[in-house]
């Protein structure tokens, strides 16, 4: 797999690297034990505008990322030390910026849980260089998303969410939201009133089609739900729509 991979950054290697979207260097934290794709996909992203840092021991890993607060982490889910998933449940707490999970399994259990635990995205091994920086961007883009109403700030009865500090509130109280999940509630509120398709919202977020199979939204709507004190079960707040998608009620 590395073989195949290292040709791919080689042939990269020889073209013109992609602009960045980003005046500013993003710094992004690589947790990967593989040593050699590690230092290849620094290579590749330093030649596109990142600044890159790497960390191979697990058990290291919530130090690095809690202490670099790197804008965006990059996590391999198998780890010496501890694993992924517990890293990612662990910075949870302190770390705001977004986690894309890799994982050399195609288990969609493996997804499921990464977003659980507050993962924004994930990517199968081996991924295409151009695959991971197109995705990356796409994480660190989203920040800057107005609403298409042009608003910064909502407000729905006990709820408010802004999106200049990506922050939101129920009943006074900062409601704890990973990125990803933010991104997902900004975007069904500033859409109040109508019924997104699952690949309205697939496309919006992630910037590749839906594939009719991928979990993710469903997963990430269930742990919405509550944090801003919807029924898990009769909903009233953010609604699902049989055979179509989600709609976000103005008034419940």
């Amino acid at each position: 797999m590395v073989d195949d991979l290292e040709k791919r950054f080689e042939e990269l290697g020889n073209e013109e690297p992609v602009a960045p979207d980003f005046p500013d260097q993003d710094h992004v934290l690589i947790i990967e034990d593989d040593k050699r794709l590690a230092e290849l996909t620094r290579d590749y992203l330093e030649a596109n505008g990142f600044q890159v840092s790497l960390e191979a021991d697990g058990a290291k890993g919530v130090e690095r990322i809690l202490t670099l607060q790197p804008d965006l982490v990059v996590l391999d889910l198998m780890l010496p030390g501890e694993d992924g998933l517990s890293i990612c449940r662990r910075v949870r707490p302190n770390f705001s910026g977004p986690i894309m999970m890799m994982t050399a399994r195609t288990d969609d259990l493996d997804q499921v849980l990464g977003l659980e635990m507050g993962a924004d995205d994930y990517v199968s091994k081996p991924v295409q260089p151009r695959v991971l920086l197109a995705r990356m961007r796409a994480l660190l883009r989203r920040a800057d998303q107005p609403s298409p109403t042009g608003e910064v700030r909502l407000r729905f009865e006990n709820l408010e969410i802004d999106n200049a500090t990506r922050e939101a509130w129920l009943s006074g109280e900062r409601i704890d939201l990973t990125s990803a999940e933010f991104d997902l509630l900004w975007l069904l509120a500033s859409n109040a009133g109508h019924v997104l398709t699952r690949e309205e919202i697939f496309t919006e977020l992630r910037g590749i089609k839906y594939d009719g199979q991928d979990r993710s939204i469903d997963v990430r709507v269930s742990r919405i739900r509550p944090k801003i004190g919807d029924d898990p079960h009769q909903p009233h707040r953010i609604k699902t729509v049989r055979s179509k998608g989600y709609l976000f009620v103005k008034d419940s």
